[in-house]
């Protein structure tokens, strides 16, 4: 298979819900760098604080992404909020 996992291995999608907190000069910026990021939407932007939904296939996927938000200019932080992890067979995606 094609993505490294055995055939019938299960398959599932992370849910991750995260805070970015940003200098406000730059807030708007780094909104504009997350929502070019497969995967990543911007849900609240308030006082330099940005609310996101990030989806993946793995914990290292969102873990890698968020880091690399965490470096953007202007980021002081960006953390973990919130993770559901869902089988895709179970929400009707198919292989």
């Amino acid at each position: 298979m094609s993505d490294g996992k055995p055939d019938g291995a299960p398959r599932f999608l992370h849910i991750s819900s995260a805070v970015v907190s940003t200098f406000p000069e730059r807030c708007d910026a780094v909104v504009r760098q997350i929502n070019a990021l497969p995967g990543s939407e911007v849900h609240r932007v308030e006082n330099g604080k940005i609310v996101i939904v990030l989806e993946g296939e793995s914990t290292g996927e969102i873990g890698a992404r968020l880091t690399g938000i965490a470096l953007f200019d202007g980021v002081l932080s960006a953390n973990l909020v919130f993770e559901q992890i869902e089988p895709l067979d179970e929400i009707g995606v198919q292989s």
